[in-house]
């Protein structure tokens, strides 16, 4: 069984962008390929700023829909307060 992880990203015109996957190393690079996502795709190249893990798709989801609601100021944070949760470059 795959997890699933939820993540942020920061695209190179300052915006964020946050998602769901279940292999993040290939999202990744599909979003700075431009073939992940329409919105990305206009805005590369975007970098990691945190993931967190999450129990299954529908948690992933709910969680997403969560940070989306959130403030432009407090999306991270609030990312990185979740269960797990990492900033990018940490191991």
């Amino acid at each position: 069984m795959s997890e699933w992880s939820v993540y942020l990203l920061a695209c190179a015109d300052g915006t964020l962008y946050c998602g769901v996957t279940t292999d993040l190393a290939r999202r990744l690079a599909g979003h700075n390929a431009g073939t992940a996502s329409k919105y990305t795709r206009a805005r590369l190249p975007v970098a990691l700023l945190a993931q967190a893990p999450s129990a299954d798709k529908g948690a992933a989801l709910r969680l997403e829909i969560a940070v989306k609601k959130r403030p432009r100021a407090a999306k991270l944070a609030f990312l990185l307060g979740q269960p797990g949760a990492s900033p990018a470059g940490a191991a």
